[in-house]
């Protein structure tokens, strides 16, 4: 099967990359950088723009399936440019005749109150959803891996901050995933006729909130550390500490923050877990391995 993963250099694109090559896909990498990137030999490198309607021309030429992994957090007016490319590489895929598309969204719970960061992810559903091709959508809340801005960000907050005075949002439930499972969705649903038109949920085997998963990833870094949530901490406020806190790009740091005051745990109406059944991750093995990883970069 060719396959094409379009955002392939990023944190989930470069892993699913090599997942599908493994299982002896076809693959073609698109992103901005794929010529500069480390592929398996095998991969086709695409370098190009959704910016650029030029650079992306026959993208999806000879593809059977494509995952979406496009999210524009670094941009000012995220929302507007994901719109933008959401709709040409609708264009381009229906063009081209894609059988389907996989697109990797956020758990949103009934889409009520979202924050901007989620409803952009709801909106691009929408616009795929219109495409000719069959669309699947797997919704994730925060993935645990080596090179997660949301993992980086819990990292970067135990190794710098003994005592935290943080927002409210540290108790909102969520239900994160690790890396390796997310993968094995993606990947999974290919085999799994019935997921094409579909929406899922994807998560781990137990549901956490933040505070609590920054006392384990502290626990695994053998840290004391002391939270004090305060009432008074708006999402604004939040994104300007988490500046001060951390190396994530203000712009997706901010993005983030404003989300985590929405709960984001899996429907188990729409868990994928029922569908495509893989042996899950333990939230604490996904936070050791991330750590064991970023203690090599």
């Amino acid at each position: 099967m060719r396959v094409l993963v379009v955002g392939a250099t990023g944190f989930v694109g470069r892993r699913l990359v090599s997942r599908l090559t493994e299982a002896g896909h076809e693959v073609v990498a698109f992103s901005r950088s794929a010529k500069s990137e480390s592929f398996p030999e095998s991969v086709e490198p695409f370098e190009g723009d959704l910016g650029d309607p030029d650079s992306v021309a026959g993208l999806c030429e000879g593809v059977d399936v494509a995952y979406y992994l496009i999210h524009s957090l670094t941009a000012e007016n995220f929302a507007a440019r994901d719109r933008e490319y959401a709709r040409r590489f609708r264009r381009r895929a229906d063009e081209a005749g894609v059988d389907r598309v996989v697109y990797l969204s956020g758990i949103s719970g009934t889409g009520v109150g979202l924050s901007p960061h989620l409803e952009s992810r709801r909106e691009v559903e929408v616009i795929l959803a219109g495409g000719e091709f069959d669309l699947t959508v797997l919704r994730a809340a925060v993935i645990i891996g080596a090179g997660s801005a949301s993992f980086q960000i819990l990292h970067d907050l135990t190794d710098r901050l003994p005592i935290m005075l943080v927002p409210e949002w540290v108790r909102t439930p969520c239900q994160p995933i690790g890396i390796r499972d997310a993968i094995s969705y993606l990947v999974g649903v290919l085999d799994v006729d019935e997921t094409r038109g579909e929406t899922y949920d994807i998560g781990g085997p137990s549901v956490w909130n933040y505070e609590s998963l920054l006392q384990l990833t502290a626990d695994q870094k053998q840290k004391r550390i002391r939270i004090v949530a305060v009432p008074v901490m708006t999402p604004k406020l939040s994104s300007y500490w988490l500046r001060l806190t951390t190396e994530v790009q203000f712009d997706i740091a901010r993005a983030l923050a404003e989300s985590m005051r929405n709960s984001v745990v899996v429907d188990e109406t729409m868990n994928l877990q029922t569908v495509v059944p893989i042996e899950q991750t333990p939230i604490e093995t996904a936070v050791g391995d991330a750590l064991a990883e970023l203690s090599l970069v």
